[in-house]
């Protein structure tokens, strides 16, 4: 078998194995950590996953390297007694984790209001854990494509609570302190092992 026969036998096998498991492109980026482009690319044959993504992929689908590089002239169902999978919608659950955040404190807000106290500042508390919570679940469920500006808007919500608390006079200045720590926050998200190839001896 060539290289190319090889990249045109992995891609069907890898469309078979992903279609088979009922996911998306994006989803299978998201638990390899690769973008749905990558994934498209390997799917149409134009490049070959390398060893370690191989045995990734193998692990998540329940089969063997071997098994997804060499050809299959008949694609096996899953067993009928086999328990079928429930899904959930992922988008779903972070929008109701983060709508419900949101309206807890819509309650203490509408509370207060009643007892004629009115916190306008209660809400950037409201903005602040609502992100710390879409933050988590992204990262809770893989995906973390964005996650670098999330972090990035939870930092300047902080910056902003502590802007509108302090006691004295607000002081623009604190936000001088918002540059670095916002390059930091993207250098820190970008950080890449590089691997090294092992020399022959």
């Amino acid at each position: 078998m060539d290289l190319n026969e090889l990249k045109l036998v992995t891609a069907s096998n890898i469309i078979k194995l992903r279609t088979g498991h009922s996911m998306t492109q994006a989803e299978l980026g998201a638990k390899l950590n690769y973008s749905d482009k990558t994934i498209s690319k390997w799917e149409r044959g134009e490049a070959i996953p390398d060893a370690f993504v191989l045995t990734q992929m193998a692990e998540l689908f329940g089969v063997s390297v071997d098994f997804i590089l060499s050809s299959h002239d008949k694609w096996e169902k899953p067993k009928e007694n086999e328990v079928e999978e429930v899904r959930y919608s992922v988008e779903h659950i972070i929008a109701i984790a983060v709508i419900g955040t949101l309206t807890a404190f819509l309650i203490a807000f509408v509370t207060l209001w009643l007892m004629d106290i009115v916190e306008w500042r209660l809400w950037l508390f409201a903005v602040s854990a609502a992100i710390l919570v879409y933050m988590i679940l992204i990262c809770v469920f893989k995906r973390t494509r964005h996650l670098q500006y999330v972090i990035a808007l939870f930092v300047l919500s902080l910056f902003v609570i502590v802007y509108f608390h302090l006691p004295t006079a607000n002081p623009w200045q604190l936000f001088l302190i918002l540059a670095p720590a916002e390059v930091i926050v993207f250098l820190a998200c970008n950080i890449r092992v590089r691997k090294r190839k092992a020399k022959k001896s």
